[in-house]
């Protein structure tokens, strides 16, 4: 009651009273009588986490112990010659089982004992108890046999032990027995220790069966997870108490009305393809795993806490209502009309969607303005209308182009360029004042201080090239211009010598 009048546990004590008070007594219940007067948690793993826990062992032993539980709900947990396992490595071959002793109804997530392929006891769990050998040998044969099972259940109720005592063996009678599909049959002994029992049963199972009948020693269901083992199961039980039910009321198989599995092929629900074709999102399932999700939260609803992770939320999340202290002022479509002013027709849906993604940068109340006279003496607000109030410097200003702030002209390269650099300057850990402004280097305004006069020092001059002809005489020089006429007049000569030869 601590938790409110909704809580799980009160909702549960409520539907016991009330599934009491319909059937009478308590003996109508079809479970043990430890789940009558307390429910024990099966995800009690808190604070129990062993050093040889491997990575989803955790939700793994929750899932078998959520079916043990399950089972004895249903009334088909048996003394003896029950066994159901699950495998939870397959590099190093590990199993989770069910220790000899224990009820069904009391079956927890940590009671679980976990064995290698022979039986050995690799984590004992949290009770004293052993593991019985003999019925693994047979869970143990089906694990080397066929790699790609992750769980067994093996089912010996009165219906489906009857059902392995007749030699027609599983007929095709309902649409439960059309879903069970391939069935495989083995001549069983109660014992898998020789090698020619493996061999053969090896044999009979196949490389695909799911559902093994063991010779008047109930069926067993194979599946690649919990879930798929439990659905094949489920049906397979539904199945053989058709079966029994039509028989005894028909007086023999001859009476009967077989379906063609050619003719007549149910659709498995969560098979593993796309389910949800339909309706609602492409999205891929596993088989049974929608059936099982629902059994678990009947499970927790009731206060079993099974620490199952579903993958499927029933209840859709409600989106939140936008609240107008979340929003800007101007962007909400609410305002204040004036008398006999109709006010604007309602837009398109399209069009406010689209209003409401508009972003706004600086945006004031600008729609209303309170002023609270404090020389009153009940302080009272007055509201002004937005044509009254004086344009400030808060104007809302529509964003329609990332780019609308930029200056204009701008070359994207220098910027790149600029980035590069900066960022080269961070990774050799420069720091610099940054770029230095030259727009005012050149403007002399009344207030500013008189530059400091730079005397430079005086640069020495060079000294000149001496001129060549200054040391000639007369008499030199005259020769130097004879001799160089002299090669003009060669150099013209046998330029029209050439010009002879090239016309001949």
């Amino acid at each position: 009651m601590k938790k409110g009048g909704s809580s799980s546990n009160l909702w549960a004590l409520r539907q016991i009273a009330d599934f009491m008070a319909t059937h009478g007594s308590p003996a109508a219940l079809p479970v043990t009588p430890s789940t009558v007067t307390i429910v024990t948690p099966i995800n009690d793993l808190h604070g129990w986490e062993p050093s040889s826990m491997v990575k989803g062992e955790r939700l793994m032993r929750c899932k078998l112990a959520s079916v043990h539980r399950l089972l004895d709900l249903y009334g088909w947990a048996q003394l003896a010659n029950t066994c159901l396992t699950m495998r939870v490595s397959k590099e190093q071959e590990h199993f989770l089982v069910l220790p000899d002793g224990l009820a069904y109804g009391e079956v927890t997530a940590s009671s679980l004992v976990k064995v290698n392929i022979l039986g050995e006891v690799v984590e004992k769990g949290s009770t004293a108890l052993a593991v019985d050998l003999s019925s693994f040998s047979l869970h143990s044969a089906i694990y080397s046999a066929r790699p790609d099972v992750r769980c067994l259940l093996h089912l010996h109720t009165p219906a489906t032990a009857a059902v392995s005592a007749m030699k027609c063996g599983l007929l095709p009678l309902s649409h439960e027995a059309l879903l069970v599909g391939e069935v495989a049959y083995y001549d069983y002994n109660g014992v898998m220790e020789e090698e020619e029992d493996r061999v053969e049963l090896q044999k009979s199972l196949g490389p695909t069966c799911k559902v093994l009948v063991l010779r008047n020693h109930g069926i067993v269901a194979l599946g690649e997870s919990v879930e798929e083992a439990f659905y094949t199961i489920y049906h397979i039980q539904t199945a053989c108490q058709i079966q029994v039910a039509a028989l005894c009321s028909a007086g023999g198989e001859q009476n009967l009305i077989m379906l063609d599995r050619n003719v007549h092929r149910p659709v498995a629900k969560g098979t593993v393809g796309w389910a949800g074709s339909t309706f609602g999102p492409m999205q891929k399932s596993r088989l049974g795993e929608h059936e099982f999700e629902a059994l678990m939260r009947t499970l927790d609803n009731l206060g079993y806490r099974t620490g199952y992770a579903y993958r499927f939320p029933v209840l859709l999340e409600r989106s939140r209502t936008r609240r107008e202290v979340e929003v800007p002022a101007t962007v909400t479509s609410f305002s204040f009309h004036e008398d006999g002013v109709q006010p604007h027709p309602r837009l398109h849906p399209h069009t406010q969607r689209q209003q409401q993604k508009t972003r706004w940068l600086n945006t004031p109340n600008v729609y209303q303005k309170v002023n609270q006279d404090q020389a009153s003496p009940g302080h009272r607000t007055t509201w002004q209308k937005s044509e009254e109030i004086t344009q400030g410097s808060g104007r809302a200003i529509k964003i329609e182009n990332p780019n609308q702030f930029v200056p204009l002209f701008t070359n994207p390269k220098e910027v790149l360029e600029t980035r590069n650099k900066i960022r080269e300057q961070n990774r050799q850990d420069m720091k610099t004042a940054g770029p230095q402004s030259q727009v005012l280097a050149s403007v002399i305004t009344d207030n500013s201080p008189p530059s400091p006069e730079i005397v430079e020092p005086p640069v020495p001059p060079e000294p000149e090239t001496p001129n060549p002809f200054n040391e000639l005489t007369d008499h030199e020089l005259e020769e130097y211009r004879k001799e160089v006429q002299r090669k003009q007049h060669g150099q013209q000569d046998g330029q029209s010598f050439g010009t002879e030869i090239l016309s001949h």
